[in-house]
């Protein structure tokens, strides 16, 4: 199968091309920058712009599956630049699919589409859509994915999104080098009272459910296809507890001091308010949508990604911190 992973240098997105090359896929990947050590993999690369229709089109053209990961996350930022580098280059896809008519197009979302700032406990895919949002990644992500799960067709292109969880990894760039980086200027703060739940999910596991996703589209389409899915390691955890041991294999301080969630969303109201006002593009240091995210329990059910996907955990949390501990100790 010809396989187009959009954002393959990303954390997930080059996880998911190793995959998919291990399992004999074509994989061709598309992305703003260049990554030698994946075209030595075996993938051909497409080097270009989402935002740019014409060049979608091209890239997209004879490959019958895409997988579209590519993103900009984050707390902060201009509402137009999220929501051209999440809604336009969305609809690019889903209309360059439709052109070369693929078959399959499977959109890497998130759960935080369905977040508002509550407590979400064992939640499944019928939690709505929140009418209110903490920041502009969520809000453009969920107009994204819905976007994508209307463009669902049996007779023509079919469509999942996938809702991964706290991707981590020994080579994650994002989440665990942050906890590591606050923690060691000092600046890591439990907030409320550090019994809040979480779902997390190995990179390892969250690229699989990709794979796994392709394959229920290819044989069973009229059961998986057109909707929405969590994903998860399948074991919530206590996220200070994680974030804890995270800053022990890392050698880092464990965060001791505290702060409630209503002082901590308050600062981060007022940061917010103020960095809009002086026009900095820098992420404040707290934020409404942050301090909910420490705070508040969000784990989910996963049973429809099992049911309808075939998702299998591939690698345990414990055996994930294990091969963190010895990937960092060799370091």
């Amino acid at each position: 199968m010809r396989v187009l992973v959009t954002g393959c240098g990303g954390f997930l997105g080059r996880e998911i091309v190793r995959q998919l090359i291990d399992r004999g896929e074509q994989v061709f990947g598309i992305s703003r920058g260049e990554y030698p050590e994946l075209i030595e993999w075996g993938m051909e690369h497409r080097r270009g712009d989402l935002t740019d229709a014409s060049f979608v089109n091209q890239a997209v053209n004879g490959v019958e599956t895409v997988v579209h990961t590519a993103a900009v996350a984050g707390v902060w930022g201009s509402k137009n630049y999220f929501e051209r580098n999440n809604i336009l280059a969305t609809e690019n896809v889903i209309r360059a699919c439709q052109t070369a008519q693929a078959r399959n197009l499977v959109f890497t979302s998130s759960p935080s589409v369905t977040f508002d700032g509550e407590h979400q406990r064992g939640v499944d895919e019928s939690e709505p859509y929140p009418k209110k949002w903490l920041c502009h990644y969520p809000r453009t992500k969920a107009i994204a994915e819905q976007t994508v799960l209307n463009s669902h067709r049996l007779d023509g292109l079919r469509t999942v999104a996938l809702r991964p969880h706290l991707v981590w990894g020994e080579d994650d760039p994002h989440i665990l080098p942050r906890i590591l980086l606050r923690s060691r200027q000092g600046r890591l703060r439990i907030v409320g009272d550090g019994t809040n739940l979480v779902d997390t999910v190995h990179v390892i596991n969250a690229a699989g459910a990709h794979l796994d996703a392709i394959d229920s589209l290819e044989k069973s389409p009229e059961h998986s296809g057109g909707r929405a899915y969590f994903i998860a390691q399948d074991e919530a955890v206590n996220c200070w507890d994680w974030i804890r041991e995270i800053c022990e294999i890392g050698g880092a301080p464990e965060p001791r001091k505290a702060i409630s969630y209503p002082l901590a969303y308050l600062i981060g109201s007022t940061l917010e308010l103020t960095y809009a006002i002086l026009g900095k593009r820098s992420e404040p240091p707290m934020t409404r949508f942050v301090a909910a995210q420490l705070a508040k329990d969000h784990y989910f059910d996963i049973s429809a990604a099992k049911e309808r996907l075939g998702y299998r955990v591939r690698i345990s949390m414990s055996d994930g911190l294990a091969r963190l501990r010895e990937a960092w100790n060799e370091g």
